[in-house]
């Protein structure tokens, strides 16, 4: 048995132990390159500690010792990641069935049924004067924040103010139609 005291170099417990405790992580590591890295830091852990440790340390089982808490680490680690993983895809997952669900309910030419178009010719009748005019610019005229802004006299962040307020109401009082809205709008 390797102690403190008994412990003529540090090479002599190196040579003796690394294949044992590599084979050990292997056991709980996946991966070679993991296992060795493990085994070293424990080695170097222990060395630097040494001077810490009583005289009567039974060097080996402390190295090993490291060597599972290590391994331990990593399988924790491992499992978190995985976790983290699987957390992921399931939102992935559910964003795929929403947009799925979503194209099932999708009936293009529901858009364009009259109750549609009066709802919206109603929706836009409730907005202000100013508000209904930056809206129709910006969408029927296809204009930029910036082109609407020169003809009207407004500042840029005026007109991204008023069509905001146009979309925020017609999302409202369309709310059933949520799906088509972002078609027409």
């Amino acid at each position: 048995m390797f102690t403190l005291s008994g412990l003529s170099s540090f090479d002599e417990i190196y040579l003796a132990y690394r294949a044992k405790f590599i084979r050990f992580a292997l056991f709980y590591v996946p991966n070679r390159q993991a296992a060795e890295d493990i085994v070293t830091d424990s080695f170097v852990y222990y060395w630097e500690n040494k001077s810490r440790l009583p005289k009567d340390t039974n060097v080996p089982a402390y190295i090993l010792t490291c060597v599972k808490n290590r391994c331990l680490t990593f399988l924790r680690d491992t499992q978190l990641h995985q976790e983290i993983l699987s957390g992921i895809q399931e939102l992935e997952e559910w964003k795929l069935q929403l947009k799925i669900s979503s194209l099932e309910a999708c009936e293009p030419f529901d858009l364009f049924t009259l109750e549609m178009h009066e709802l919206v010719r109603q929706a836009m009748n409730k907005l202000p004067a100013k508000t209904r005019r930056i809206f129709l610019m910006s969408r029927l005229g296809d204009l930029s924040h910036k082109e609407i802004a020169e003809q009207t006299g407004l500042s840029v962040k005026t007109v991204e103010f008023h069509i905001t307020k146009a979309i925020k109401l017609l999302r409202k009082y369309l709310k059933n139609y949520t799906w088509g809205i972002f078609f027409l709008i």
